[in-house]
Order: C-alpha cells, then structure tokens, then sequence
C-alpha cells in the first residue's frame, strides 16, 4: 500500500491563528480568562440577537451540562438518533435518564421525525437532534414536534456552523440548548472545545456554574475581582469543563474565517456533485434555498451496481493516496447500545439499510484544487 498522500480531514490554520496563540499564551492567561468570554459573546452574535453562549472544553461537555439543566427526572426517555456520534447517547446515560433511539431520514440520514413520533411516550422528557454533515433539520417540523408533546430540544449541532434553517442560524431558535463542537477536524476549530448556545439565562447561569466544579465565580471573576481570589463558594457539585484562552484565542481567528471556509467546502461539494454525476454512487443532497449547509461532511453512498464494496472502496481510494471516513456505525450496531437496549438491526431499518453503503469523502476548507481533483480522479478510477 503506498503512502497516503491526502488524509480525510485537516485542520485550516494559518499563522493568524498562530500568533494569536502566542500572544495569548505571552498574556499570562492560559486557563478561562478574557478571551474566552469575547469568544463567547461574539459567538452568541452569529447566532442571533438574544442568544448566551457558554465555552466549554468539548461539545460532549456542552451536551451532557445542557441535560444536566434541565433536571429531568431520573429515568426520563430522551429520544436520540441512531444515526451519531457515541457521545450524543452517553450524556443522556450520565443524568440517569434513558435513550430512546430512532431512525433516521433516508435523504438526510437526520432524526427521522416520523419515528420520534411513534416512540414518544409519558416519559419521553426531551430530543437530542443531530444536524448530520452540516444539514440542518427543518426547524418548523422540530419546534411543532416538540411543542405538541411538550419535550425540551437539545440541538447537537457538532457538525453545523455555519448553518441555518429558513433563514434562522442553527443556535438562533428556541430549542432549550444547541451545542457546537470545536474538535480539530470540525468548521471551526479549537483544537478540543465547544460552545452551549441558549436564550434561557438561567440555564446559561446553570452550565457556567457547573462548568468549574460548582463555583459561584468562575476563574476569571476571581481573578479580575476586588475580592480576594480564594473567596468562593461551591454551590454544586460540578465538572471541570471549562475553555481556554489559547483555545479561544484560535477560535476568534477562526471565527472571522468560518464563513470565507464554508464556501470554500461548499465549492468543493459543488464540483464533486458535477464530477461524480453518471457514477454508481447516490450524492448528498444541496440544502433548500432557505437553508444553509455548512457542509462538514461530504457523505456518498455505494450503489448495488457499484463494482466494489464499500469496504473494499474505501481500501481502494487508500491504496491509491486518498483518505476516507465512515460516518457514523450507528449506535445500535455498537456493543454497549446493542447489549443494554436490546437494539436490533430491524428496530431502525433506514440506517441498517443505509450504513453499508456510506462513505466520507475528504472536504475540508484547507484543500487546494489539486487534492480536490485528485479525490475527483480516484473516486472515478475506481467506480468507472
């Protein structure tokens, strides 16, 4: 196998975000201090007039606080899709509520609505919608669902900024939380990090104070106050969950970038829907026109016809210099899912149907034109 010359998914940073690591780091603040709160509020900017954002050391951190603020009643059902990351599941686990998973959409692979519907129950408590690949789910569709059955909504949008739903940033409606992810192969990067977005001040008040181990002030209230920084007070047991500032530093760099580095995947997912046209795969589909997708993901899918497996596709396109992801396995083919619910491939026959077929093809905003015509190439090598 030779050298892989182009990997899935890589980091866009330059030495803008560089220097402003520097520079943080030569501040002496290198825990949460005063970037991390000017990330916070220009974050909540993007997102619409109203919004809190809270910074947080992950989106699964963002997450797993955002339940933990909505109290919900041990043994609650949170309805979850499938069709995700691990982490989406877990936090449900760790507030002693329950997973109920769903199936999901065969055009978008997002949270099948239609599902949700026939699995709400008297205990259902909440949703946990995933914009998958960066297209968003029909914010209308969500807002009725769960008014209608009196759920709380808590977005992952770990793959969705920039994006936007009739016209409304994803973050900007009136779901309980939305939660984005920082992680080194997402829109925008971090490194490690995330953001909980809300127009709820008292659930924003709840994850900042759970965030840093339960304090009544965060780190750098004690360290800008008058107040002796030892004089606090621990009003709950909390996590340590909080941001940095060379952390933020970056991501106010790459928060100025974010919409220039969308249209550059965007291009990017044009020219491969032109290229691979006539070829034995399905193409994921442009968002309405009053949406916007962030495109973080670029997901084909393998048709029957196709003249290899999606395995062995993906084998092909390595040995032949091109990196490629899968996502996601979905959670009930995963052990601990399948053991603790009884989950079975029949319970959700759109991702059953759908998984084998699935592949990721690089599109990440630092490719130049040669990386994109070399996938463009290697993917028709091997399927013509």
């Amino acid at each position: 196998m030779g050298d892989r010359t182009l990997p899935f998914a890589l980091p866009d940073l330059g030495e803008a975000e560089i220097r402003a690591v520097n520079e943080a780091i030569r501040s002496g603040w290198v825990s949460s201090g005063p970037l991390v709160r000017e990330f916070e509020q220009r974050f909540a900017e993007r997102c619409g007039p109203g919004v809190t954002a809270v910074a947080l050391n992950s989106a699964t951190a963002g997450l797993h606080l955002a339940l933990e603020a909505l109290s919900l009643p041990r043994g609650a059902e949170v309805l979850v899709p499938t069709w995700t990351f691990t982490a989406t599941a877990e936090v449900v686990v760790h507030v002693g509520a329950i997973p109920v998973f769903v199936d999901v959409d065969p055009v978008t692979l997002n949270i099948d609505l239609a599902d949700v519907t026939r699995k709400v129950t008297a205990r259902t408590a909440a949703v946990m919608p995933v914009h998958f690949a960066g297209q968003p789910v029909a914010a209308e569709a969500l807002r009725t669902f769960a008014r209608d059955h009196g759920l709380a909504v808590v977005e992952d949008a770990a793959h969705a900024f920039p994006a936007a739903s009739a016209g409304v940033p994803v973050g900007g409606g009136d779901s309980a939380a939305t939660v984005f992810s920082f992680y080194a192969t997402k829109t925008i990067t971090t490194g490690e990090g995330g953001m909980l977005v809300t127009r709820d001040p008292a659930l924003a008040q709840r994850v900042r104070t759970m965030r840093l181990h339960g304090f009544d002030r965060d780190g750098f209230d004690r360290y800008r106050s008058t107040l002796p920084a030892w004089q606090y007070n621990v009003v709950e047991a909390g996590f340590k969950y909080n941001l940095t500032d060379p952390a933020a530093a970056m991501g106010l760099v790459q928060l100025d970038r974010a919409e220039a580095m969308r249209l550059r995947r965007a291009e990017i997912a044009a020219r491969y829907r032109q290229a691979f046209t006539g070829l034995p795969i399905d193409l994921p589909q442009p968002a309405p026109e009053t949406d916007l997708h962030s495109w973080h993901l670029f997901v084909v899918r393998l048709r029957p016809e196709a003249p290899v497996g999606r395995d062995g596709f993906i084998a092909e396109l390595a040995r032949l210099g091109v990196g490629c992801g899968v996502h996601f396995i979905p959670l009930h083919r995963h052990t601990y899912w399948q053991q603790r619910y009884a989950l079975t491939d029949e319970m959700f026959p759109v991702a059953s149907a759908e998984f084998p077929r699935v592949v990721s093809l690089p599109i990440f905003s630092a490719m130049d034109d040669a990386q994109v015509e070399l996938v463009i190439r290697t993917v028709s090598k091997v399927l013509q």
